[in-house]
């Protein structure tokens, strides 16, 4: 499908809903696209893609008028980081994704310089629990390790974190109301967990003070993808609270 085919204008969309282009092929990343049509206007693209078309996706997506979460994780020296961000503004992208120790965090800001790209600290991956974290041999509960990051995050000059729902409300007061907390792990409450850890519904995501929510596959893998994703917006809207102002 050529990009221009991308170009049909939201009408219904919920710019806090982001869903993630998780597929092995561009290809089939845009039939999910089409077939989402007017619902969404968000997407993440993250490392699978990354390993064949994904940046330009990304760029066929700004063009069409879409929002892109480049989910990159960037996780390296702080040069090398520096440097991947701010060839990444080229692209002209929304938000990205970097590991959340100090040393990224800090190099992603000053590689993003004065562009509109917002950088994004991954606190701890909602796929881990307590036990997880134990076994790699942290000391630190997830919900006490998320809080130290988000800290580190704010001192680093980072636009906000990623954290599963259940720290939303402590990223929330801790980083005000203009910071970003994006978060994955959001299944509503009729579909399936996954791989999910710590996860919760997009209105209770919302109310616990979320910016954003992150849900793919009760979307993605429905048999009718367009009416999962109005049905999740449509729950959205009743959170009634949007963050940042």
């Amino acid at each position: 499908m050529a990009a221009a085919a991308l170009a049909d204008t939201p009408t219904r969309t919920d710019p806090r809903l982001i869903v993630p282009l998780d597929f092995p092929t561009v290809d089939e990343a845009r039939e999910a696209i089409a077939r989402l049509g007017d619902a969404v206007s968000f997407y993440k693209v993250g490392l699978e893609l990354l390993a064949t078309d994904g940046m330009a996706l990304a760029r066929e997506l700004k063009r069409s008028g879409k929002q892109v979460f480049l989910d990159w994780k960037l996780h390296d020296i702080p040069t090398t980081v520096q440097k991947a961000a701010a060839a990444l503004t080229g692209a002209g992208c929304d938000f990205l994704t970097v590991h959340g120790e100090p040393q990224v965090m800090a190099a992603a800001v000053r590689g993003r310089g004065a562009s509109s790209l917002k950088i994004l600290a991954v606190t701890v991956l909602t796929s881990l629990a307590d036990a997880d974290l134990e076994e790699m041999g942290y000391a630190e509960t997830a919900r006490a390790l998320v809080e130290r990051r988000i800290h580190q995050a704010i001192a680093a000059g980072c636009d906000g974190v990623v954290a599963s729902p259940h720290e939303a409300a402590l990223a929330r007061a801790l980083g005000g109301r203009d910071f970003l907390v994006v978060t994955p792990g959001v299944r509503p409450d009729w579909s399936a967990k996954n791989d999910q850890a710590r996860a919760a519904t997009p209105l209770d995501a919302l109310k616990a003070g979320a910016s954003h929510i992150v849900c793919g596959r009760p979307i993605t893998a429905a048999n009718d993808p367009h009416a999962a994703a109005l049905r999740i917006v449509a729950e959205m809207k009743q959170a009634g609270t949007s963050f940042p102002a």
